[in-house]
Order: C-alpha cells, then sequence, then structure tokens
C-alpha cells in the first residue's frame, strides 16, 4: 500500500511539473527547440539543388550506392544459404536473398550503361575524335554487360516465379494451401514468360 501511495504522489507531482509548460498552441509558433530538416539536396524553398557542373554527378553517387548495395546483397545471400542449412531462415528467405542480387547487378549493370552514355556526350562535346573513339567502346562494352545482367535477371526471376507455382500447387495438394494463392503463382509465371515488346 506504501508503495502505491509513493507512486501515485511521484505521478500527480510530475503531472503538475509538466502542465506548467504547456505546448504552443499556435500552428505557426514552433517549439522551443526545432530539428533541423534532414532531407539532403534541397534548398530552403525545397527546390531540388543540382550539383555544381565538376562535382560528385548523381550518377556517379547512384553507381556508388548500388555497388555498396551489392555487396551487402551478396553477403547476406551467403549467408542466407547456410542460415537455411542451420534451420534458422526458410528456403524461401535464402532463395529470395539470392535474386535480390541478380536484381541489384542489373540495375548495377543499367546504371554504369547511363554513366557511360552520359560521359560519352560529355566527351563528344569537349575532346577530339581520336580519344572519343574509346568513348563508344566504352558504351558498346556497358552496354552488351547491360544486356547480359538484364537476361540473367528475367531467367532468374522465371525460375523464382517456376518455384513458387510448384511450392504453392504442393501446399494445395497436402491442404495447407489456398487456390488464390495458386492462381496468383500461375498469373505470375504467366506474366514472366511473355516475350518483352
Amino acid at each position: 500500500m506504501r508503495r502505491w501511495s509513493t507512486w501515485l504522489a511521484s505521478v500527480l507531482a510530475s503531472g503538475t511539473i509538466f502542465a506548467t509548460d504547456p505546448l504552443p498552441t499556435d500552428p505557426g509558433e514552433g517549439l522551443e527547440i526545432e530539428p533541423p530538416l534532414l532531407i539532403g539536396n534541397r534548398a530552403s524553398d525545397g527546390s531540388l539543388v543540382v550539383p555544381p557542373p565538376g562535382s560528385a554527378n548523381s550518377a556517379d553517387v547512384d553507381v556508388a550506392k548500388l555497388e555498396s548495395d551489392l555487396t551487402r546483397a551478396r553477403k547476406n545471400a551467403a549467408s542466407g544459404e547456410r542460415l537455411f542449412k542451420m534451420g534458422v531462415i526458410a528456403k524461401v528467405d535464402a532463395e529470395e536473398r539470392a535474386l535480390k542480387v541478380v536484381r541489384l547487378e542489373a540495375k548495377l549493370a543499367e546504371a554504369r550503361l547511363a554513366n557511360a552514355k552520359q560521359q560519352a556526350e560529355a566527351g563528344t562535346e569537349t575532346e577530339t575524335s581520336g580519344a572519343t573513339e574509346a568513348k563508344p567502346d566504352a558504351v558498346a562494352m556497358a552496354e552488351a554487360a547491360a544486356q547480359r545482367a538484364t537476361e540473367e535477371r528475367q531467367h532468374a526471376e522465371l525460375e523464382a516465379a517456376l518455384r513458387n507455382l510448384q511450392r504453392q500447387q504442393k501446399l494445395l495438394a497436402l491442404g495447407s494451401g489456398r487456390k488464390a494463392d495458386v492462381n496468383r503463382a500461375e498469373k505470375k509465371l504467366a506474366e514472366l514468360q511473355k516475350p518483352a515488346n
């Protein structure tokens, strides 16, 4: 009983302390301490700030970010197989980690292609004809790498959709699946099997 009375007294005392400093009622009036907005690349009026020429390009930043994401995804995929064998995660999760690596590789190849095209366009305006002959070779190599990565991504997604359909059909046959899940998996597989226009 004594604990309850002590606790009740402390609650009432803290309530009176906090009640003396009311919050502002005017929406235009801010609190005494307002943290700064943490929105990068924005001016004070909310418009997007474009980096000046010669500074780090946004395509370079995207490529660097994608490379770090890909490195992290590869580590996760490698640990995913080990965790599956230990019984910590499901096989579906391990397969999803591997599929994420393939998707990030395709994104990275596309970003590198865009970066190579941008550098080739910028190079044709400022450099001599001897130096610009090397630029189309870099663009052609980047296009080939992007095409190969896209094909690998499409193939991996198709295989994943097929495995998912087989799983859903097995679950339905065992009585723990739903027909809607099988239909959804069939629809996803049919969409991936359609030729790209």
